[in-house]
């Protein structure tokens, strides 16, 4: 999709009726118990934010950014997300969170980069974190700066998720279950499933409905 097409979509993308809950739960595993949102608050979730952050490629293709996490001793590691971490007292809000958090991991400064909106929030039970997505904007491709987080960038374009082809089936082993059928998508010759996948989901039944 062309860049310049993609934000004369904003303006519907910060308007338009999430999916919500329907929009995420196309992308998880029928053996996942669903958590109601009084079962999430007993839990007492840590909070935390992610950046869905879209910007042009070289050749002004709309492009949105996710990263592989370095290899550290803690549940997320190796795994392919969105930029983001855990929300800290300092912070203002979970927006902040986002915006200081991409940041840090991949060098872009705050102030180039516009949010849309906020997306439904998603609960990850294994490191019980409820997370606060949001959409942002940057109108030239950023200068990466990765730290020690992160592994390895991962720069994907928005025609990819939106193809229904990129969406499959795969027999994985996840922190709760062992050889499931997941549903996930296939990005950059990437499995990307879980929280993010969900995540994406809902972004990709926004971005559809603003074309309608």
């Amino acid at each position: 999709m062309d860049f310049d097409y993609f934000l004369s979509l904003n303006s519907r993308i910060e308007e338009m009726r999430l999916g919500g809950l329907e929009s995420q739960f196309k992308m998880i595993p029928k053996e996942r118990k669903m958590m109601n949102i009084e079962s999430i608050k007993r839990a007492n979730p840590k909070k935390a934010a992610v950046l869905a952050l879209f910007y042009p490629d070289r050749s002004n293709l709309t492009n949105f950014l996710l990263i592989l996490r370095a290899s550290y001793d803690g549940t997320h590691a190796d795994q392919i997300g969105f930029p983001g971490g855990k929300f800290e007292e300092a912070d203002q809000d979970l927006k902040i969170t986002a915006l200081r958090e991409t940041s840090e991991e991949v060098g872009i400064p705050m102030e180039e980069i516009k949010m849309l909106r906020k997306i439904t929030d998603t609960y990850i039970p294994p490191s019980n974190f409820i997370v606060s997505p949001y959409l942002g904007v940057a109108k030239n491709r950023p200068l990466f700066k990765m730290n020690h987080e992160v592994e390895e960038i991962i720069e994907v374009p928005l025609k990819d998720l939106l193809n229904d082809k990129s969406v499959s089936m795969e027999n994985l082993t996840t922190s709760y279950m062992k050889n499931i059928d997941v549903p996930c998508f296939h990005l950059n010759n990437r499995i990307v499933w879980g929280a993010t996948a969900m995540m994406l989901s809902e972004i990709k039944d926004l971005i559809r409905e603003s074309l309608l």
